[in-house]
């Protein structure tokens, strides 16, 4: 990515920025994994399975919130959304 900043502070927020966001879309998308593996195990009516899958991603999803990847409210919400569909199991 071009750096186009004039000044040394510029630059330098510049190559965080490029740096954090990377790292941000890698926990956003591994997020993402954990809540679909979830769905999935809901979708094929294993409870076990749901369940299991809920503890590592509800983990990860609040981890990802406190880091500000996602807002916690959000986080919050996806996490009530899919503990319903596996006590409806």
């Amino acid at each position: 990515i071009r750096n186009m900043a004039n000044h040394k502070s510029a630059k330098t927020r510049i190559n965080r920025n490029n740096k954090r966001s990377i790292i941000n879309g890698a926990r956003r998308s591994r997020v993402r994994t954990f809540v679909k593996k979830v769905l999935a195990a809901v979708l094929a009516g294993d409870k076990e399975a749901a369940t299991a899958a809920f503890k590592v991603a509800e983990s990860e999803m609040m981890r990802a919130a406190q880091k500000g990847v996602f807002h916690k409210n959000k986080a919050s919400r996806t996490i009530s959304r899919l503990n319903q569909k596996i006590k409806a199991l």
